[in-house]
Formats: structure tokens, sequence, C-alpha cells
């Protein structure tokens, strides 16, 4: 994803980030490339999220699908949430399950970040 670096001044705004990054792709990745699948390090859970839903949304007709590789963008809050403490183990799957359905509607264009509390 094109993002600004977290120390610039001038944030890009979500919708900025996803027209940047699909207009880069566009003049760089083949449309045979079947799929693209970013990683999200260096980005919050969230941002990545809507960051994958505003390029999916905006930008119905590329030849690719795009989707995330789910590193930071899908374990970070289950490992947290757990822990490492068996006791924390459904918190952990709960937590996993809320990140796989908001990265599944990121997937679809669908994503919007109120989604984050009303099913949290």
């Amino acid at each position: 994803m094109i993002v600004a670096g977290t120390t610039c001044p001038d944030q890009p705004t979500t919708e900025e980030v996803a027209d940047a990054t699909v207009a880069l792709m566009c003049e760089s990745v083949p449309s045979e490339v079947p799929g693209i699948v970013f990683l999200s390090g260096g980005l919050s859970e969230q941002a990545a999220t809507a960051n994958l839903s505003a390029m999916n949304a905006r930008h119905t007709d590329l030849p690719w699908t795009l989707s995330f590789s789910y590193g930071r963008a899908l374990q970070a809050s289950c490992l947290k949430a757990w822990g490492g403490d068996t006791a924390n183990t459904d918190a952990g799957r709960e937590a996993y399950a809320h990140r796989a359905k908001m990265n599944s509607l990121a997937c679809a264009g669908t994503y919007a970040p109120d989604m984050e509390t009303a099913t949290a």
C-alpha cells in the first residue's frame, strides 16, 4: 500500500491511499496476475483493513483480486487477547473471529470502521 511515513505531518486519507496504490498497480502489474496480497506491517489492524476495503470499494473493475497475506491485520489483537494464557483462549478466538470478519468485509469492499465496535 502507498502510505506516508509515520512521522510525515501530512497523512493521506484512506481514499487517497487506495487510489494511489491502485494507480501504481495498474501501471506496473500485468492483468494476468491473479491476485495481489498486502502485508500490513507498520499499519494498525484497522488502518490496513480500511485501506484494503477502500481499494476494493472504489475500484471494482480491477483485473486482480486484492487481499491480505494476513500478518498484522489479522493477528495482533488476537495475540494480545490471548496473551499466552490458556485462560484467555476464548478471548483470543473471539478476537481472531472478529478480525477475520473485518478482513473478509474489506476484501468485499464493504468494511466500515464503525463495524469494529458494532461487532466487537
